[in-house]
């Protein structure tokens, strides 16, 4: 049985993947910074940063196990 972890998640990203992370990871620290938003907005900003990160690893590992699944099954 295989685990999902977060401490590999980066290495099963693709280019794409890891752009479009370290984009979304720069602008949302780049307006928590230098724009003078309320705390609320600034926390929703980081939250909504942080889902996005891990929803992006754990997909990218769910769509490689079921790659690996198929090639067993074959």
């Amino acid at each position: 049985m295989k685990y999902v972890s977060f401490g590999n998640s980066l290495k099963s990203l693709g280019i794409v993947q890891e752009v479009l992370v370290l984009g979304v990871m720069m602008v949302s620290i780049f307006s928590l910074l230098y724009f003078d938003f309320d705390l609320k907005v600034k926390i929703g900003i980081m939250v909504l940063a942080i889902a996005l990160l891990v929803l992006t690893s754990v997909s990218s590992q769910l769509l490689n196990m079921q790659k690996e699944a198929a090639k067993a099954q074959r």
